[in-house]
């Protein structure tokens, strides 16, 4: 039963990830004064992607886009179905590392700056992720997904300045404005895409399921803080995690594109002011 359930999981994971990608588009339209694509649009260009022929520059450069795409879907199989938090971190940054070597194998000057302003991502987001899975082991004794939920007391108690950190850096991860450096999902923020430049058809696709994966993956860590083994607290945190991506759309849409010493100079004082001060203290308590 549970192992039906499992890939009850895995599968429902992109469909529900580009959903929210169409309600996205959706708020940002409304935001912006416009009617806007329908929720399903993300779907529809999915399929319309893969119909359309892919332009291969050379062999390396599309074969890093789909081993990007399997390392996300084992890093977001293996944290909604309760495994080892640290291992699915660590899972999807390799995922991000072969997504930025096929940036670097295209040759193209606008996809290797795209690469070089991915890498920068990677240095500002991942440190505060890793301090954030260091705090749930504090907390909970455990990197298991399915341990930390069971305890009844959330793990949002222990770690406020973590959960407050992981929020800011969600916005490298999710690719939203003021940090969303190496690529953007708006037209009007650059005229070329970025790392993803040289990419086209299927290519494309993966690219974009890809990053549906990454979605449920971003969320399910803002789960993690508020899930205890209480069936109510599963539903608040599943709010939560609704209210957090709505104002993540909300920052993406109110703040313009900052420079990459800023974004990165933001992200590390964050880390080292909330993420190491609420690490101490945890330790000093517990």
């Amino acid at each position: 039963m549970n192992i039906l359930m499992n890939i009850g999981f895995v599968i429902a994971a992109p469909i529900v990830g580009g959903l929210l990608t169409g309600v996205d588009r959706v708020i940002t339209a409304r935001m912006q004064g416009r009617q806007g694509p329908p929720v399903l649009q993300p779907f529809y260009d999915v399929m319309k992607l893969i119909q359309k022929e892919s332009i291969e520059v050379n062999s390396m450069h599309r074969f890093f886009v789909y081993i990007s795409m399997v390392f996300a879907i084992f890093a977001t199989t293996i944290l909604i179905t309760g495994g080892d938090i640290l291992l699915a971190v660590f899972a999807l940054t390799l995922g991000s590392i072969f997504f930025v070597l096929g940036g670097y194998a295209s040759n193209s000057p606008y996809s290797i700056i795209g690469s070089e302003r991915e890498l920068l991502q990677i240095m500002s987001y991942e440190p505060m992720v890793l301090l954030a899975c260091v705090g749930l082991y504090y907390a909970d004794r455990s990197f298991f997904v399915k341990e930390i939920i069971n305890n009844s007391i959330p793990a949002i108690v222990y770690l406020p300045g973590l959960f407050i950190g992981l929020v800011f850096i969600l916005t490298f991860k999710l690719r939203k404005s003021p940090f969303d450096l190496s690529m953007s999902h708006h037209g009007h923020q650059e005229i070329v895409k970025g790392i993803t430049t040289e990419y086209s058809g299927r290519d494309l696709a993966v690219i974009e399921v890809t990053h549906w994966f990454e979605v449920i993956f971003t969320l399910t860590l803002v789960y993690v803080f508020f899930a205890t083994n209480a069936p109510i607290s599963r539903v608040i945190a599943i709010v939560i995690c609704g209210l957090v991506y709505l104002l993540e759309i909300v920052i993406d849409n109110a703040f313009a594109r900052l420079k990459w010493q800023q974004a990165f100079t933001s992200a590390w004082i964050i880390t080292g002011t909330l993420g190491i001060v609420n690490l101490m203290i945890l330790s000093y308590f517990r």
